[in-house]
């Protein structure tokens, strides 16, 4: 298995398991500023050089860009490498609830403030946090097709898309990313053929959730089969699931979320897993 992967048609290439910021910044009682820095830097230290993060990442609308403003302090005390940090726009927090707003006047203030939360005059990736059936489809997406015009943003993503909305924003703007949740639990996208259709036009397939998300991952952990597995092949359940994830297509990219060092440093151990067919078969019928 390889390695690194092609985020896209961007020229740029990224090992195959990146780093999820949202566990960091979602819950008043997570992780300390200092905890999650060095669980970035162990992410980083183990190979991870594609960071995942968004605008709503944080407690509620009154700290927008928490996330962001984390990676951002972490990478500039990280000094061996650097690495791409892709964010998205698209999503309030009132109150701590998730709402989409995608009006292009909504995604441009959006744009600005992650520029300066993440400290940089261009954001690598910047994906559609998701659709808005309030908006046109059409209208979100030719705002972020504006905002790279203008070299705010360098590439282009989207994220929580069906195939259709990924072909109607082909027409607008070079798209280089899906960011849709995949695992054996919800394995929609394979079913739709999405994933498959993602790697035909050259887009990234950026798992979210790939070991379950929230409750799911500690169900499946305890999966009897999955255990078996993971004895089988000496490693985490995690890295069993991340296998899987990336047995779907060479331009998949799981993102699995880390707010502790050891799930940091575990995840990318996933990249020395090879699961035989019949093992693969096991972990999707684990659905």
């Amino acid at each position: 298995m390889t390695k690194e992967r092609a985020l896209g048609r961007t020229g740029w290439k990224v090992k195959a398991i990146g780093l999820g910021g949202m566990p960091m910044s979602i819950r008043p009682e997570g992780p300390s500023e200092a905890d999650s820095i060095r669980t970035i830097h162990a992410a980083l230290d183990a190979g991870t050089d594609f960071i995942d993060t968004a605008d709503v990442y944080c407690h509620d609308d009154s700290d927008i860009g928490h996330n962001e403003r984390l990676i951002a302090k972490a990478l500039k005390s990280w000094t061996r490498g650097k690495a791409v940090v892709a964010t998205k726009g698209g999503l309030t927090r009132p109150g701590g609830a998730w709402k989409r707003d995608a009006r292009p006047a909504s995604l441009r203030a959006a744009c600005e403030r992650s520029l300066k939360a993440l400290g940089t005059d261009a954001i690598a990736l910047y994906q559609l946090h998701a659709p808005d059936e309030k908006v046109p489809f059409a209208d979100s997406v030719g705002e972020l097709s504006r905002l790279k015009e203008e070299g705010k943003v360098v590439h282009v993503g989207l994220s929580n898309v069906d195939l259709p909305q990924l072909d109607q924003a082909l027409r607008i703007v070079r798209i280089e990313s899906v960011q849709n949740q995949l695992n054996p639990q919800d394995q929609e996208d394979l079913k739709s053929g999405l994933v498959k259709a993602c790697a035909e036009r050259g887009v990234a397939y950026l798992p979210y959730c790939p070991v379950g998300g929230g409750h799911g991952h500690a169900n499946l952990s305890k999966n009897p089969k999955l255990l078996a597995l993971a004895a089988k092949h000496g490693t985490s359940p995690y890295c069993v699931l991340l296998a899987w994830s990336l047995a779907q297509g060479d331009n998949v990219i799981p993102i699995p979320g880390a707010s502790r060092v050891e799930s940091a440093v575990d995840s990318p151990k996933a990249l020395d897993v090879t699961l035989p067919a019949e093992d693969l078969a096991v972990v999707s019928s684990l659905s």
